[in-house]
């Protein structure tokens, strides 16, 4: 047997003002050889496929592994280049028996809304019928007809923080090894949910529903249950949540399933989490008077959704309400971390912060700051996964410590602050720049989470993102997405 495996991916914000090109992708992960040791995200499934495929003696081709932080739309001569290098790479490993690859789910290029489905489609022209296609996905995709056409068996993560993409990636690989080998006939369907919002896995009634969706899986033909979130901020004709079962050759089961869970995740939307505004979040914290930090999400500044990483939003109300003993990060911004460095710790500097990159970002915040310390290439981890950071820098204005990186990402993990020798512990409050997966990393240091809805890029306002190719059908937007089909009934 031989496998052939690759990977690119992006999650594409189509209001970002930031445009995906080659830096992004080159920055972060770029390599033929990502199996062979690579950190990161999307060097994780082809680690493992790796593994996996050579344990039982398969011969193993890869090709190009990249990925870049979410941002606008991919340059189209971007994504055709790597796509066709991916391409390229397979002709020449073939005959092949099962190709794996691992995307977002989410990309879109000038002149693409469904990239994972253009490689799909591209990837069964050279393989044929009969080879076994497997795409891992994250679960904030849009899972599109061509997907599910051209390949063989699709699994999205189920976590939010996405602390399980080795495990789902295993899944993937024993599915489309066993129809390689002839021992199931995997067949997948889906149910559209007609809802829009963001699913965190650790809080109920999601938690207990994730639990449902994998207790099901070995049982009764079910093969895998996957989710898809859906990205709220990317303007394609699918977006929104679906749901996803795949079966041993059992296609009505497989449509059963799926839309038996899309049904039960629209009768939980109402109990869904809701986040407070900035003003009432900051009240909140204020009021609690905890031992332990309070730890706030700045979730529309999440670089993981494509926005800045730079806005000062919650920064100005901090000061203007006094607030000391708060740490804020990370704001992207490599011209003053370059600035910082040169000045070295100890020095005293009148700075800049944030607000540079456009209206979303704010306006930008004038500080008197000592540089109290400095740490290159740094590195944070989601679950197992080491998240490149750049060169970082921690600034104090009385009180207020705010870390700056090159690297435009988001918080994921204490250690993007203690990397310059932040005591969290000291801290009254920390303000992160990320939606969620920050959560697996600072729950446990947290005298309480709080998820602002704050002003930005990716503000939690479903029902008014301004889309062009998604009708409003859904959920918030309209009350009962699904009144007009039952009237037809």
């Amino acid at each position: 047997m031989k496998l052939f495996m690759a990977s690119l991916a992006t999650e594409t914000n189509s209001f970002s003002p930031i445009p995906t090109g080659w830096s992004g992708f080159k920055e972060h992960l770029y390599t033929k050889t990502a199996s062979r040791g690579e950190a990161g995200l999307f060097a994780a499934a082809v680690t493992r496929w790796r593994a996996m495929a050579e344990a039982r003696g398969w011969e193993v081709a890869e090709g190009l592994c990249t990925y870049a932080q979410p941002a606008g739309p991919t340059v189209r001569a971007v994504y055709e280049t790597m796509r066709d290098d991916i391409l390229t790479d397979l002709r020449a490993a073939m005959p092949v028996d099962v190709v794996l690859m691992s995307m977002h789910g989410a990309m879109i290029a000038q002149g693409y809304d469904d990239c994972e489905g253009d490689m799909m489609a591209r990837i069964r022209e050279i393989v044929g019928p009969k080879v076994k296609i497997g795409l891992e996905l994250d679960p904030h995709c849009h899972l599109t007809e061509l997907m599910l056409e051209k390949a063989t068996a699709i699994i999205c993560y189920k976590e939010y923080p996405h602390i399980d993409v080795v495990e789902r990636a295993e899944e993937l690989f024993t599915i489309c090894a066993d129809a390689a080998e002839g021992r199931t006939d995997p067949v997948m369907r889906d149910y559209d949910c007609r809802m829009m919002g963001m699913y965190h896995t650790p809080f109920e009634p999601v938690r207990s529903y994730v639990d449902r969706m994998s207790a099901m899986e070995g049982q009764g033909g079910i093969l895998s249950v996957s989710l898809a979130h859906g990205f709220p901020w990317g303007d394609n004709p699918r977006c929104g949540a679906r749901t996803l079962v795949i079966t041993d050759g059992d296609a009505t089961l497989a449509e059963r399933r799926a839309e038996e869970l899309g049904k039960e995740l629209w009768e939980m939307r109402n109990d869904l989490r809701r986040f407070p505004g900035m003003d009432d979040g900051l009240d909140r914290a204020v009021a609690m008077n905890a031992a332990a930090p309070i730890v706030l999400a700045d979730f529309a500044d999440n670089a993981g959704g494509g926005a800045p990483s730079d806005s000062t939003y919650v920064l100005r109300a901090a000061l203007d309400r006094g607030l000391k003993d708060i740490a804020f990060g990370t704001f992207w911004d490599p011209v003053l971390v370059g600035m910082c460095m040169d000045a070295g710790v100890g020095a005293e500097m009148a700075v800049r912060v944030g607000g540079k990159i456009g209206p979303m970002s704010g306006d930008p915040v004038d500080l008197l700051v000592t540089v109290r310390g400095i740490a290159r290439d740094a590195a944070q981890h989601l679950g197992r996964a080491e998240m490149k950071m750049g060169d970082c820098v921690w600034l104090e204005a009385d009180g207020v410590h705010i870390v700056l990186n090159t690297r435009r990402t988001q918080t994921f993990h204490p250690e993007a602050f203690e990397n310059l020798g932040i005591d969290l512990s000291q801290m009254k409050y920390v303000v992160v720049k990320s939606s969620q997966h920050f959560y697996d990393g600072f729950a446990p240091i947290a005298a309480e989470v709080i998820h602002l809805a704050t002003p930005g890029a990716i503000t939690p306002d479903y029902a008014n993102i301004p889309y062009t190719k998604r009708d409003a059908n859904y959920w918030p937007r309209t009350e009962n997405p699904f009144a007009s089909e039952r009237a037809d009934q």
